[in-house]
């Protein structure tokens, strides 16, 4: 079968893409650094059930997913693989022969408990602008993981990324009229992004209850999501977690208990 390696612009009318992050499935194989639960197998179980996508974050400290989860990844499906990065020389080596379709440049903390906030891509100008023709030459689409900050998505836009991904964090653990506030944020960062000429993604920290809104600005054409479905996986199995959240987003029928539709 034919790799998707681009991803065509989101229609008017469609909902945004849905790609899975599957680096929890690894976190809890890591738990017992056994061979079970394959996140591989679990991403075959994600895409049969309606992931358009599957993102992977290899980090430094490989605290979930490692080197040949991502190369069995690219082997066992022909689905979109997302493969965030670092700017870590021994990631970004590993990243430009893995075959992903996809680079997301991330920032990585060794403390923090998962990704905190935006790349500064102001600061990093001169890293990235090295890096971006690197990925692209290797076939991959290059978004960088930014904040809803102008001043971010001009520098993104100056280094001629093709995609930014909005950080959705600070939104999605607001609550109230921050939250509406964050929300605005993130619309007027959208709408400014694809005036520069971007295209725009979002994720980090969106669930079943909070995923809509975002779903809903239509200059988002992709969501990247994994803890919440994982989670959901956990109790209702991978194929109706799945569904529930393509539900969630305007991209499919309800599930119902036994994950049919």
């Amino acid at each position: 079968m034919e790799r998707l390696t681009r991803n065509p612009t989101r229609a008017a009318g469609a909902p945004p893409r849905l790609h899975v992050n599957v680096d929890h499935v690894a976190t809890l194989r890591q738990a017992r650094r056994a061979e079970q639960p394959d996140p591989v197998e679990w991403a075959v179980l994600a895409v049969a059930a309606g992931a358009q996508g599957i993102t992977v974050h290899l980090r430094k400290d490989r605290r979930h997913i490692q080197d040949h989860d991502v190369l069995r990844l690219r082997a066992a499906t022909t689905t979109f693989v997302n493969l965030e990065l670092s700017l870590d020389p021994e990631i970004v080596a590993f990243a430009l022969g893995s075959g992903a379709d996809g680079f997301c440049v991330v920032p990585e903390n060794r403390q923090e408990v998962t990704t905190e906030g935006g790349l500064d891509v102001v600061s990093e100008r001169a890293r990235l602008s090295a890096l971006i023709p690197r990925l692209a030459d290797a076939g991959g689409l290059v978004s960088l993981f930014v904040d809803p900050d102008e001043v971010q998505l001009e520098a993104a836009a100056e280094l001629g990324a093709p995609f930014v991904e909005l950080h959705t964090g600070t939104y999605a653990n607001a609550a109230g009229d921050v939250k509406a506030r964050e929300l605005e944020r993130i619309m007027r960062a959208a709408i400014r992004a694809v005036e520069l000429g971007l295209r725009v993604n979002a994720g980090h920290g969106l669930d079943y209850r909070n995923a809509a809104p975002v779903a809903a600005i239509r200059a988002v054409e992709e969501l990247n999501i994994g803890h919440a479905i994982v989670a959901r996986a956990v109790l209702v199995g991978a194929d109706q977690a799945i569904r529930e959240m393509r539900f969630a987003i305007g991209a499919g029928p309800p599930a119902d208990a036994d994950g049919r539709t």
